[in-house]
């Protein structure tokens, strides 16, 4: 039998950081509370394990839910840039980016089937350019009317656009036309909107609505079902010319999965098509009130 190792040292219960021990060292003093520690820490935690920590104990739940950590993990985990000033405390804007809520759980539930998180990007300038064509001429006629723009280019130029954070979606919805939910008919949707919108009670309230830009119908067959949201002032980056490089990141041609692409200042989606007659293209945006900001926007594809 081996021989049984002599305890040098009584065993005891975890001391709480709440008293005043330190550890030494040869060369500093740790403190359990520590502020700048433990801010740098949760740059390191997403929001579930802030959530957690903050939960421990009120010294910890006060510095879990400083707006600057938020802002930090939200800005971090979306991968974009600083918006500036924000007019929602930044841990409910994580929330309504990551807590798995669209836009149709809210309205037109029963017409929803499935969804797809692409990601976020940002607007910088005012302008946005909507196009269900990914090959878009960059030398748009801005004197033209958005009704004539869509019929020549299948593209439009909206103004006044909410600057800041936009959350993308692809949506997967029944078909508008009929209220059969054994109906086989479905809608592609690239659904967009600025990280503020589900805080409004404008929108919760449902006084906000989407309204109808135009429309256009391709009657002949169609490749492919694409749309893309570009805003306007960086329509020449080296990423813009990323996601118009259609060839690098859609499917091949017998792959039917939906395919996405998202940068800075833009984001498009494709779903390669099997034999059809057409499509039948809506753009729809939703203002913060009547003559207020675009707070969302939606490209809708619809098989004829």
């Amino acid at each position: 039998m081996g021989k049984r190792m002599r305890r040098t040292r009584p065993l005891c219960c975890c001391v709480s950081p709440r008293l005043t021990t330190t550890f030494l060292t040869s060369r500093s003093i740790f403190s359990w509370y520590e502020e700048d520690l433990w801010t740098e820490i949760a740059k390191l935690l997403d929001g579930k394990s802030l959530v957690m920590l903050a939960a421990t104990s009120k010294w910890f739940h006060c510095i879990m839910m400083e707006d600057s950590i938020w802002k930090y993990a939200c800005l971090r985990d979306l991968q974009v840039p600083d918006p500036g000033k924000v007019t929602s405390k930044w841990i409910n804007l994580y929330a309504t980016a990551f807590n798995g809520c669209h836009s149709y759980m809210f309205r037109q539930q029963d017409k929803h089937i499935d969804w797809m998180r692409i990601g976020a990007f940002s607007f910088d300038s005012r302008n946005a350019l909507l196009t269900r064509n990914l090959i878009p001429s960059l030398k748009f006629l801005k004197e033209k009317t958005t009704e004539k723009m869509l019929e020549l280019n299948g593209c439009c130029v909206v103004r006044n656009v909410k600057n800041g954070i936009w959350i993308a979606d692809l949506q997967l919805v029944r078909c508008p036309v009929c209220d059969l939910n054994t109906c086989d008919g479905t809608m592609q949707v690239l659904d967009a909107r600025h990280i503020e919108l589900f805080l409004n009670e404008g929108y919760q309230d449902g006084s906000w609505d989407y309204e109808l830009l135009g429309s256009q119908n391709e009657n002949k067959k169609a490749d492919g079902a694409s749309a893309g949201i570009f805003d306007v002032k960086h329509l020449k980056d080296c990423s813009t010319s990323a996601v118009l490089d259609v060839k690098s990141w859609v499917g091949k041609s017998n792959d039917w999965q939906p395919k996405s692409m998202i940068t800075p200042y833009a984001v498009a989606i494709n779903t390669n098509l099997q034999e059809n007659e057409g499509l039948c293209i809506k753009f729809h945006v939703m203002k913060s009130g009547k003559n207020g900001e675009i707070v969302s926007i939606r490209i809708s594809e619809q098989l004829l």
